[in-house]
């Protein structure tokens, strides 16, 4: 057994289950995966109903995970830059049905002419990793990256299947983005979301926020990819499918959408309350009801080429049907990052929710402690 540590924050006693539950996650965790530090955080209707958190932020245990602490959440980022995609669409700047290289001739090339918005953002292009194997160090070139993956050809036919692209998305949406609006996302985060509804979310971190990010304890065994093949070995697998030979403050400071936004959980479950709610965050209409449905309507459902589960893309978000894992609605939507971060919108309960940690598992999706909050929280609800 672990001991408890203080817990922190707020819930109601109709939620006495979940503060239960977060317990019972530092001291009884399901693997044995007893937190070091964590936070879970629920918006119902737009409002901040449940808000736990607790542990502590360094590896030796003197500074206490706190309100103001950030922490990466790595691919669950991956849902904030797609609602920064929709926004795009919602001023009329991209449209979901039009092919990438419309906006972006480069990317036409070696037979990725047709390739549309909705189908890169549902990870069907056919371009999760290069094709061949590179220095870790180039991702933290984004003119050197953009030019390899648009020479690049798919490594299956675009449109026909969805393959995870871990990293490669958030280079290939943040370019489109800039493109089309002239910032890029790191920026429009900042003014478009972060400064006027006072979100600490960031994509790129500046360094003078560095010390307010929690510590890390990486997982203890590497996540099952299933039977492993070429597309698995360049997402995944090959020495240079990941970021490396930086170090940590330059990976933080740089701007990769995809793999590297810095937040808290409470923010988290505040954005994402724009899919819970009807497009609005706050009162304020981020996106029409049209816009909205176009962004989480399946694009794709099947057997991922990548990540070893039957998954149902919207664009750039996993629906629920198939995965179950963001509460029993089937129309409820998400995105998990490494180590078992998470954020979701129900726009059936008007739920939205995150749950950020610090000691990682080895689940790709659904790490059980998610599982055991949100299993929780939808018992109050």
């Amino acid at each position: 057994m672990t001991l408890l540590p203080n817990i922190h924050g707020v819930c109601p006693p109709r939620f006495a289950a979940v503060k239960d539950a977060f317990a019972a996650n530092f001291t009884d965790a399901p693997e044995g995966l007893n937190e070091q530090a964590a936070r879970f955080s629920v918006c119902v209707g737009g409002e901040t109903v449940v808000d736990l958190w607790a542990g502590w932020a360094d590896a030796a245990r003197t500074v206490p995970y706190g309100a103001r602490t950030l922490t990466p959440v790595f691919s669950t980022g991956k849902a904030v830059m797609a609602l920064l995609i929709a926004t795009c669409v919602e001023r009329g700047l991209l449209d979901y049905e039009r092919p990438v290289a419309s906006y972006w001739p480069a990317f036409g090339q070696a037979g990725k002419a047709v390739i549309t918005v909705g189908q890169m953002m549902s990870h069907q292009a056919g371009l999760p990793g290069f094709s061949e194997t590179v220095d870790p160090a180039i991702w933290f070139d984004r003119e050197a990256v953009l030019e390899r993956l648009c020479a690049q050809a798919p490594m299956w036919p675009p449109g026909t299947a969805s393959g995870y692209h871990p990293i490669t998305i958030g280079f290939l949406a943040g370019e489109l983005f800039r493109l089309v609006d002239g910032r890029s996302m790191g920026a429009a985060l900042r003014e478009d979301f972060a400064a006027p509804f006072g979100l600490d979310l960031w994509i790129g971190l500046p360094e003078a926020e560095h010390g307010r990010v929690a510590a890390l304890r990486k997982p203890a065994s590497a996540p099952d990819l299933g039977t492993i093949d070429a597309i698995k070995t360049s997402a995944f697998l090959d020495k240079g499918s990941a970021p490396g030979g930086r170090g940590s403050t330059e990976w933080r400071t740089m701007e990769m959408p995809s793999a590297n936004l810095h937040g808290t959980a409470l923010d988290l479950a505040r954005i994402m309350g724009v899919l819970a709610n009807g497009g609005a965050l706050e009162g304020r209409t981020v996106l029409s009801p049209g816009v909205r449905a176009e962004m989480l309507r399946e694009r794709i459902h099947g057997r991922d080429k990548v990540v070893p589960f039957d998954v149902s893309w919207a664009a750039g978000l996993m629906r629920n049907e198939g995965l179950h894992i963001f509460g029993p609605n089937p129309t409820a939507v998400g995105h998990c990052g490494w180590g078992g971060s998470c954020a979701f919108a129900d726009a059936d309960a008007g739920v939205s929710g995150a749950y950020v940690m610090t000691r990682q598992s080895p689940y790709l999706v659904g790490d059980p402690r998610a599982q055991r909050l949100i299993g929780a929280l939808y018992g109050g609800l």
